[in-house]
């Protein structure tokens, strides 16, 4: 199978319906089982799914990628015009599958991945928010998006990010990891104001960013001081860090590859 080539699928899901991206035992809805699904229907055959960054409950994705080995005669008959409006035939409404690539033998969604992207939104207001509704967190005040930014520029770089993962994932594994982008602004989506956190890394921990929006949050509220967020890092303590925020806020927004490595599937 491994001579012939590989399909990478750029989606996009709603989270809400959705109990993570990976299949798990018990028969919950997952975007992996749905995607298989589709897949093993379309090609006729078993299929084994890779993805860039693997999302729990509730968070969407605008732009997963995920990676399927294809043989060498798949590979010279494969119509990716017909595979697209098959897979979208065969899919939910709350999953879109929105492009076709093709890759060298071997390539990992995972694994050749340089860097992940994620944009957390926070509907900061008295008023509940319409269109954001399902992919913001309504936090009922007021917050100094300013203020988060220069706090959050703490963690920029390659650090021990142990405060900011979940504990119990935290236990015998490294938890270093570098953020090469970090930002906090107020931005307008559908005529809604919303605080948008950005994020990029070559990788994250379990509820890293959730609890780095949470932890933001605390200083954008006047609870904390700016330079607490470097105390936080430093503690390397789950227990020192802020809540984790909501998931519905927090959407995967893109993936950095290697220059070249993906080609549409015509």
């Amino acid at each position: 199978m491994h001579e012939g080539a590989t399909l990478v699928i750029r989606l996009g899901y709603r989270g809400a319906g959705f109990a993570g991206f990976a299949e798990q035992p018990g028969g919950a809805r997952t975007v992996a089982g749905e995607l298989r699904r589709a897949l093993e229907t379309a090609l006729r055959r078993p299929c084994e799914l890779t993805c860039a960054g693997r999302t729990d409950a509730g968070v969407h994705a605008i732009a997963q990628y995920v990676s399927v080995p294809v043989s060498s005669d798949e590979k010279d008959a494969l119509s990716g015009t017909r595979l697209m409006r098959s897979l979208v035939a065969l899919t939910p409404d709350d999953l879109s599958v929105q492009a076709l690539y093709r890759a060298p033998a071997g390539f990992s969604a995972r694994f050749d991945a340089l860097a992940r992207s994620y944009r957390y939104r926070i509907a900061a207001s008295d008023a509940r928010p319409v269109l954001a509704w399902d992919h913001a967190w309504w936090y009922r005040g007021a917050l100094d998006a300013d203020v988060m930014d220069a706090a959050a520029q703490a963690l920029a770089g390659e650090h021990d990010f142990k405060s900011f993962c979940k504990a119990v994932s935290a236990e015998g594994k490294p938890t270093c990891r570098c953020v090469s982008r970090l930002s906090v602004s107020r931005v307008t989506e559908a005529g809604e104001e919303l605080v948008a956190i950005d994020v990029t890394g070559n990788a994250f921990l379990h509820n890293m960013v959730r609890t780095i929006a949470g932890t933001l949050v605390e200083v954008g509220r006047g609870h904390r001081d700016a330079a607490w967020v470097a105390r936080v890092l430093e503690a390397r303590d789950r227990t020192a860090a802020g809540p984790c925020a909501p998931a519905k806020g927090l959407t995967f927004v893109g993936v950095e590859y290697p220059e070249n490595s993906l080609t549409p599937w015509e």
